[in-house]
């Protein structure tokens, strides 16, 4: 049976090929949805970021070592993208909204939510199954001191690299700590990462 005119094209990028696979299989029998593409990394995605061919994206946030979200970096043209995760994060939700997702779906959502987050974002909306948190406050100074601490910079080279003292980096990280109840430098660090505070290189 031929696929109707005005089809939404969705693209799906999952490191796991059940869930990649057996996602297309759900969605391939949707009324007015059509499979154009499916990807296991951000390298094979490259195809599918051309809004030509896709209109809706599908990403997991996690793609082995690599976070899905680097597909939202760059101001070049590309599909509408849907976060589609296990991890039913509000801050999660929130770094995808806030880099440009058009919706944040989990993955034990029921069909019918994926499929509407899906129409919503082809039709220009946003569709958010998890609540974003507001995003962390953070000064410009505090978030240069956080990624110097993500780059595994000591407080000696991020004094340098600042130019303020070694005691005043001590200050901001004894602030951050107790504001964002984080008891090590690697926890902050992997909690800016975890909820995109520093957004995606």
């Amino acid at each position: 049976m031929s696929e109707p005119q005005g089809a939404i094209r969705v693209a799906i990028v999952d490191d796991h090929p059940v869930v990649r696979e057996g996602t297309a299989a759900l969605l391939a029998v949707q009324p007015g949805l059509r499979i154009a593409g499916t990807a296991a990394s951000i390298e094979e995605a490259a195809p599918l970021l051309d809004p030509s061919a896709v209109d809706v994206l599908l990403v997991d946030i996690r793609l082995g070592t690599d976070s899905g979200l680097v597909l939202l970096a760059g101001d070049a043209p590309r599909p509408a993208i849907v976060v589609l995760t296990a991890y039913d994060y509000p801050q999660y939700a929130a770094a995808a909204r806030r880099m440009g997702a058009s919706g944040f779906v989990v993955k034990t959502a029921p069909v019918a939510e994926l499929v509407e987050a899906i129409r919503c974002a082809a039709a220009g909306g946003e569709a958010f199954g998890c609540a974003p948190d507001s995003p962390v406050a953070l000064t410009r100074r505090e978030l240069e001191v956080v990624r110097l601490v993500a780059d595994g910079r000591s407080n000696d080279e991020i004094g340098a690299a600042l130019g303020i003292t070694t005691k005043t980096v001590e200050g901001h990280l004894r602030r951050l700590f107790e504001r964002l109840a984080v008891q090590s430098r690697t926890e902050l660090a992997t909690r800016a990462v975890r909820e995109g505070w520093l957004e995606v290189p």
